[in-house]
């Protein structure tokens, strides 16, 4: 009688003597194998290195370009991304410097943009914005000329205006504590402390509340 074992070996059956397979050969050559977010972030850290060795002036540009795509930015924004990116100084100052004859940065218009666009929809004053444009690395002429735009009457009318949006919700409270609360929400807001006292003694007195609050304790809020 046949032994068989020629035809278990031949039958095709995956359980057939003198075979071994494993997963990855029933998945027809194994699955893929995935890379962690950290391989991804290090293969394309090494890309880039390479790409700025190669052509650190077009790597320059194209990060420009995209950042300017999103959004306007400041010199010293961009600067910094490049920096970050690895594309030395010199590349980075002749990409920039292009940028700025062709009008793609304007620090002058980013300033005078964010003066009035942070003006109207947070309500900020000159010392908060002053602040923030610092912190875009646009110099102080640059930032003084943009603040100067800002009409000192519109800002008190602003100032006015979120005390009134806040007024309802301090009125549990005793008039010092509604004048620091509502001082407290101008001075983080920039406006000086002799504004904020001035627009909330008014605001409260139309509402009858008699305040008697240091002016010494209002400049400290200013700190």
């Amino acid at each position: 009688m046949p032994s068989g074992t020629g035809s278990d070996a031949d039958s095709g059956s995956p359980f057939g003597s003198g075979s071994v397979h494993t997963r990855a050969d029933a998945d027809g050559g194994g699955r893929r194998q995935r890379t962690s977010p950290a391989d991804r972030a290090a293969a394309s850290a090494q890309a880039l290195v390479a790409e700025v060795a190669a052509d650190p002036a077009g790597v320059a540009r194209r990060t420009c370009l995209r950042l300017l795509e999103r959004g306007p930015r400041t010199r010293a924004e961009l600067a910094a991304t490049l920096t970050k990116d690895g594309v030395p100084d010199e590349a980075a100052d002749k990409v920039l410097s292009r940028f700025t004859e062709v009008g793609l940065i304007d620090d002058a218009l980013f300033a005078a943009m964010w003066v009035t666009s942070r003006h109207r929809a947070r309500g900020l004053a000159s010392a908060a914005l002053r602040r923030e444009l610092r912190r875009k690395g646009i110099g102080d002429e640059v930032a003084q000329e943009a603040l100067e735009e800002l009409d000192p009457d519109q800002e008190l009318a602003t100032a006015r205006a979120l005390v009134q949006r806040k007024l309802a919700s301090t009125r549990s409270l005793t008039p010092d504590a509604r004048v620091r609360r509502l001082a407290g929400m101008l001075a983080r807001k920039g406006y000086p402390a002799g504004t904020a006292f001035r627009v909330v003694r008014e605001a409260l007195a139309e509402q009858g509340a008699e305040v008697e609050l240091a002016f010494a304790t209002l400049q400290s809020l200013e700190q």
